[in-house]
């Protein structure tokens, strides 16, 4: 068995090694020139402290002299509670290793396993196996070590419609955590961890960040001990008793990624981006122009108006059109109605099968709004089947929006769910869904345990039959907007709902964070009407646009109603964006570090050309902003940039704009991201759309 293993690979460095019988892992970084092995990583041992140097290694036990947060906490009817994992296989590779841990006193083993692809994103799994009596465990958390250049942390809080708002924090002594406790990666979810330097912005510095792959609850820490130890790390929350393993059971971890630059937060992006993207399920079809009816029609159910919608949708060049929430059984709004997955007689007397029809001869996809999990009191599910719900002790949970929760742990309730929209999906030709999950778990029991993490695997494996049973199908992640997005259901969703917030200006922040973690074609982006129905904000439809462009887009508008001109306008901008879209959805994403926060510029860039976006948030307090510098073009090619008006100009406060605005403008990569250009003096929630192509 080796000592030590020294991982490299897509310019990232892990080293570990064994010492005394425990896994440490020493560094995980830049990569770096010679072998680590030939230094010594002991540090002084300080007065009052112990008398060897204590190595507590990746499972951080009290047992080895280690007084902050274990790795793993659980015990055997009280005991089996202290451990001590000994080293008893160590196997390694350039790109990964695997190592085997063994306590013969608490009768326990853990399996780890590392991969670190050719972009430097590691994939860490665990897997605890009880070797004993019944075990209890409360927690398995991964840990990793950060540099003590690491002195700031970056996460991310949110609302319903205001999601991922980011919080920057220096790392004092103590632990950080941000925990999840909704059933649900929730609208309050972070994605993910960053520790940063000081210095670290989106374009240059260090940054060490941690995602787990999962959508239930989750815990993230990060932790600076009384030595100035630091380290970041992340688990899923188990309830009370919840992972109880007989002799012989395993518990696997959800799985965690971590992502390591030296090039800024737009440095890590890029390395959860290639990650994702190398996946074989990636959605490798051009992402369709989809129009959403839930803004345009609500719970208004009517053929005519519908068809009269899908009309003006093929005129301006949409690609799939989206039936939500109201075409099944007494759902004519959010309290009834809803587990009964039979299109309502009420709504759609000839079924939808004809408007199915009818939007394939458009040339176009049907797709239809579901939410599975969820039911309410007021429905033939619940009347028949009442003791399907998720609760503790006969006690019926308090309602959310009007819901209770379907427990999927049951085999009839999941068979039920499976059964009927499998039934419905292939009686109407649905090649897409949405699928919604509108309330948190609370009480989530069943046979008297906490069923959270059964709960959370269930969607997962009822995803997975959805698709087998209907092959070709794209499943849309929608928990009202954006409380389910994490890098655990992105293995089996084709796209991610942002947030329910259409509001453009709203958008442009909770869009430009979101793609910190999830690469733009899995996002959906899309026009909505003015006044916006979240804020009641007037926007022009430039505006509104030019948001929508970077991701996966569409319309959520009634466009029935639209002059012929902004029909237009509309057509315009679909086909540039059907033009863009490979470009969009497979450049590196870049947010420019701009010097007035009163704007962003941000953009996407390929090998030979790039599109930027010159975002006016509020007004400034100088009459010039400062000048665009583009960043990470070549520097040695020379560029040709332009205004680009896909739907029309944006307003401007000038009376004569830039010249290269009339005229563009032809020069280096260098120049444009060392000098720029001078900026237009946009009106507020305004923005200027910008292509860049290499000649």
């Amino acid at each position: 068995m080796s000592s030590h293993a020294h991982l490299s690979n897509g310019g990232v460095d892990i080293y570990l090694e064994v010492i005394d019988g425990a896994l440490a892992i020493r560094y995980w970084g830049k990569s770096v020139h010679g072998d680590p092995s030939k230094i010594s990583f002991a540090r002084s041992i300080p007065n009052s402290d112990f008398d060897e140097i204590a190595t507590p290694g990746v499972m951080r036990e009290h047992s080895r002299g280690w007084l902050g947060y274990p790795t793993i906490a659980g015990h055997r009817d009280g005991k089996s509670w202290s451990t001590k994992f000994e080293v008893k296989e160590l196997k390694s590779s350039k790109e990964s290793f695997t190592a085997t841990l063994k306590d013969d006193s608490a009768s326990l083993q853990l399996s780890i396993s590392l991969r670190l692809d050719q972009y430097g994103a590691a994939r860490i799994g665990y897997q605890l196996t009880n070797l004993g009596e019944r075990y209890t465990l409360n927690e398995l958390a991964y840990w990793l070590p950060l540099s003590d250049k690491a002195v700031e942390s970056l996460d991310f809080v949110g609302r319903w419609s205001k999601e991922r708002t980011p919080q920057r924090k220096s790392i004092d002594i103590g632990r950080w955590v941000r925990e999840s406790n909704e059933g649900r990666s929730g609208h309050n979810f972070t994605i993910g961890e960053i520790a940063l330097t000081h210095e670290t912005n989106f374009g240059s510095g260090e940054a060490w960040s941690v995602a787990l792959a999962w959508s239930g609850d989750t815990r993230y820490y990060i932790e600076k001990n009384y030595e100035g130890v630091k380290s970041i790390g992340a688990s899923e929350v188990l309830a009370p008793g919840e992972m109880i393993l007989e002799r012989n059971e395993s518990y696997t971890s959800p799985e965690l990624i971590a992502c390591y630059s030296n090039q800024g937060l737009d440095g890590v992006a890029k390395v959860f981006h290639r990650h994702l993207r190398s996946r074989t399920h990636h959605p490798k079809k051009a992402r369709p122009v989809t129009l959403n009816m839930w803004e345009a029609i609500y719970f208004e159910h009517n053929e005519e108006r519908v068809k009269a919608l899908v009309d003006v949708a093929a005129q301006v060049g949409v690609e799939r059109v989206v039936l939500d929430d109201g075409w099944f059984g007494s759902r004519r709004n959010d309290r009834s109605g809803l587990g009964d997955w039979q299109v309502s007689k009420d709504v759609w007397p000839s079924g939808l099968s004809a408007l199915s029809d009818y939007i394939a001869s458009k040339g176009m996809e049907f797709g239809l709004w579901f939410e599975g999990e969820m039911l309410n009191a007021d429905s033939d599910l619940y009347r028949e089947h009442p003791n399907w719900i998720l609760s503790e002790a006969g006690r019926v949970p308090p309602t959310w929006r009007h819901e209770l929760v379907l427990n999927l742990s049951n085999k009839a309730a999941f068979d039920h769910v499976l059964n009927s929209v499998t039934k419905v999906i292939k009686e109407n030709k649905v090649k897409y869904i949405k699928w919604d999950h509108n309330r948190v778990l609370v009480d989530a029991g069943y046979l008297g345990k906490a069923a959270i993490h059964n709960q959370t695997k269930a969607i997962y494996q009822l995803f997975r039959e959805l698709k087998r049973n209907c092959p070709g199908l794209e499943i849309e992640s929608c928990a009202s907007g954006g409380g389910r997005i994490d890098l655990g259901v992105i293995d089996y969703v084709d796209r991610f709902w942002v947030s329910d917030n259409n509001d453009a200006l709203a958008r442009q922040e909770i869009q430009r964070w979101t793609t910190q973690f999830i690469p733009p074609e899995l996002l959906g982006t899309h026009v909505g009407p003015t006044p916006s129905h979240q804020t009641g904000r007037q926007l022009s439809l430039s505006f509104r646009a030019t948001t929508a462009l970077f991701g996966h887009a569409g319309i959520e508008w009634d466009i029935s109603k639209l002059s012929s001109a902004e029909l237009d306008t509309l057509r315009n901008w679909i086909d540039f964006y059907k033009a863009k879209r490979s470009l969009l959805h497979s450049g590196e994403v870049v947010r420019v570090d701009y010097s007035n926060d009163d704007h962003y510029l941000y953009g996407v860039v390929g090998k030979d050309e790039a599109l930027f976006a010159f975002a006016q948030l509020r007004p400034t307090t100088t009459s010039h902003s400062p000048n665009l510098r583009f960043r990470a073009l070549d520097p040695k090619r020379s560029y040709r940039v332009e205004p680009v008006y896909p739907a029309g100009k944006p307003g401007m406060m000038l009376i004569k704009p830039p010249t290269w605005l009339k005229d563009g403008v032809t020069t280096t990569g260098a120049i444009l991201e060392e000098i720029g250009l001078p900026a237009p003096i946009l009106q507020p929630a305004e923005a200027l759309l910008i292509e860049v192509k290499a000649i």
